[in-house]
């Protein structure tokens, strides 16, 4: 991981992605009905205090993200604002690195508190777009933020002053990977003025398979015993489709210029095969 700390302001999240990594964290509690992890949402209310405990445990150079495991900006931060007060805390210290990863445009009412973090911390704000269908998106993400309504949080951000970049994760085969996808996508973040954009595949830990699947057999029948051969016996898939995913994602932050160095040459976008990235995707 990318990161030393992560901090998680709830247990638990209202978006009810389809395809989450995290619903094995209700496991812990003995709750194994993968629906649970939606419905049951625990709230820890003293966690700005406590995290002033526990920043003295960290080292320089060790990053801390926030919203790993569940959105820091779900329905119920606007009740609890335990994230509110988790940014307020970091207002208070210097040198630390800070990486939130959401899927909402609530992360706009902090605006100016992350402006004072910044002013003396690494802030980075990583916004998950999947994909840029709306219908799509709801079938997929059913209670997280339009992806509209994000990019619009992109360019607000961005206008504010705040290092910003979109998370394109996971990448769902044969469901959000076709090229031309992917590309308005791209193109969109770096009309939105994002300074970076990354891209990691699906995988499915058994928690996740658990749901996925039955929601394929659902609204993707055609799909569904691909996937189940494909991902039987392992969470990813392997190297190859990665690779190739890897290779588009980086010729199209290329075209769009949406990486942090905008001085690179941009000849260097020019230098690829004639093939057509359509043909080469065929990775499904």
């Amino acid at each position: 991981m990318p990161f030393t700390w992560t901090i998680n302001p709830y247990r638990g999240c209202e978006f009810a992605c389809k395809y989450c990594y995290a619903r094995y964290t209700h496991e812990f509690m003995e709750m194994r009905d993968g629906a649970e992890f939606e419905q049951k949402i625990y709230v820890k209310q003293h966690a700005a205090q406590l995290l002033r405990q526990e920043l003295r445990r960290v080292k320089s150079g060790e990053a801390i993200a926030l919203g790993t495991a569940t959105d820091p900006y779900q329905p119920a931060e606007r009740r609890y604002e335990v994230t509110r007060g988790i940014l307020e805390e970091f207002t208070r210290h210097r040198g630390f690195e800070l990486g939130i990863v959401t899927k909402s445009n609530l992360i706009t009412r902090d605006i100016a508190v992350l402006k004072e973090i910044a002013q003396h911390n690494q802030l980075s704000v990583n916004m998950t777009i999947t994909t840029l269908d709306t219908e799509l998106a709801r079938l997929l993400e059913p209670r997280a933020p339009r992806p509209d309504l994000r990019l619009a949080a992109v360019r607000e951000l961005h206008e504010a002053g705040i290092r910003v970049g979109i998370s394109c994760s996971p990448v769902i085969p044969a469901i959000t990977d076709s090229p031309k996808g992917l590309e308005a996508l791209v193109q969109a973040a770096a009309q939105a003025g994002a300074s970076y954009l990354f891209a990691n595949a699906l995988f499915l830990k058994p928690c996740s398979a658990a749901v996925f699947l039955p929601f394929l057999d659902q609204h993707f029948p055609h799909l569904a015993e691909n996937y189940r051969q494909r991902y039987q016996g392992r969470a990813f898939l392997p190297p190859a489709y990665t690779k190739r995913l890897s290779q588009l994602i980086k010729h199209l932050r290329r075209k769009y210029a949406v990486y942090e160095d905008r001085r690179i040459d941009q000849q260097q976008s020019t230098r690829w095969a004639v093939k057509s990235f359509d043909e080469q995707m065929t990775l499904f």
